[in-house]
């Protein structure tokens, strides 16, 4: 097995979670992963309170997302 070595701050040790030294791969996909769908979420609520589709009902975003699929 090889070793990939990545240098983190403390900041974005503890700003990303990380508990250990030493995390296999997959375990820092993961922790990326979150990270991108955290961000991703937060750019959605925004742009859903920009455009105030926030207030729409449900079934009104259903047929929202119908008329693109």
């Amino acid at each position: 097995m090889r070793t990939l070595t990545i240098k983190k701050s403390e900041l974005e040790i503890t700003r990303f979670g990380i508990k250990k030294d030493q995390l296999s791969f997959s375990e820092f996909v993961d922790i990326v992963n979150k990270e991108i769908t955290k961000q991703a979420l937060v750019r959605s609520v925004k742009l859903a309170e920009r455009f105030q589709l926030s207030k729409m009902s449900m079934d009104d975003i259903t047929k929202e997302v119908k008329r693109y699929i």
